[in-house]
């Protein structure tokens, strides 16, 4: 496991308390701001930040997210441009937990011009990039993507769903690190349902067959839904309710918008884990 999200998860649980991973998409509003609101997140309590890669075709993202990435990939930002922004953040945090989300495309066009799988590897370390999720790489067609990673100290992770077989499962945890995303939800990313009971009932075959932290996403929205959600996760992940926000405000509010929102859940998490922990 990476150093930074092992030791990020390792405190979570001495402390108690449930990990919060909140999701922008690099380069909206623009790659300047995004490095702010980065620095915003953590301030608000982030203890991984998932920064979206621009994609031009994003399978699993709904509107929310296909806008910011649009807008991003008009302002010129791709995955060149995402690790500029890694590597301004880490000149003023070195501790904060960055984990890339994105699609197969961009990583491995970035690894033909380096050389090949290690040499991206390198660039991300370089970088100072924790943790890569593809979403279109399923770990049967990722395995020398995965040891690469592996290799430069950067943990795979990967997408667990409502639909995933035990066969899967296995198969996800024989090559994951640093944490397990699972789908809360059969759809896109941004849609308002979410079954607390499916997701009840999931986790625990999870853990079954890996020991991996398990952050929860898609359909989170608010306090009250991460709150739900993190009596049974080790974290959740909060992505569209953040770009509404960023997108409704004033370019120059933004990064207080998202701070605001964000610090908000924060808090609600804290207090929920205070008052299980007093029960």
């Amino acid at each position: 496991m990476n150093r930074r999200i092992g030791a990020r998860f390792a405190r979570l649980k001495i402390e108690g308390r449930t990990g919060l991973i909140p999701y922008i998409a690099a380069g909206d509003p623009s790659a300047a701001i995004t490095v702010d609101l980065m620095h915003a997140l953590a301030r608000a309590g982030a203890d991984v930040i998932e920064l979206g890669v621009p994609f031009s075709d994003p399978s699993a993202d709904g509107p929310v997210i296909q806008r910011a990435t649009e807008r991003a990939i008009r302002r010129g930002v791709g995955l060149a441009a995402t690790l500029d922004c890694v590597r301004a953040f880490r000149r003023d945090d070195a501790d904060t937990p960055v984990v890339l989300m994105g699609y197969a495309n961009p990583f491995e066009l970035m690894a033909s011009r380096k050389g090949g799988l290690d040499g991206l590897a390198a660039e991300l370390r370089a970088a100072g990039v924790d943790g890569v999720l593809v979403v279109d790489y399923p770990p049967e067609e990722s395995e020398d993507f995965a040891a690469a990673l592996n290799a430069a100290g950067i943990d795979g992770i990967y997408l667990l769903a409502p639909t995933s077989s035990d066969a899967r499962i296995e198969a996800v945890a024989r090559v994951a690190s640093g944490y397990l995303y699972y789908v809360s939800l059969k759809g896109i990313t941004g849609s308002a349902t979410l079954d607390v009971g499916s997701v009840a009932a999931k986790l625990p075959l999870i853990r079954q067959h890996s020991a991996v932290p398990i952050g929860v996403g898609f359909g989170i929205r608010d306090a009250a839904s991460a709150c739900a959600v993190a009596e049974l996760a080790d974290a959740v992940v909060v992505g569209s309710r953040i770009i509404e926000a960023i997108e409704a405000a004033p370019e120059d509010q933004a990064v207080a918008v998202a701070e605001t929102f964000v610090r908000e859940i924060r808090d609600a998490l804290d207090l929920a884990s205070t008052r299980r922990s007093k029960a």
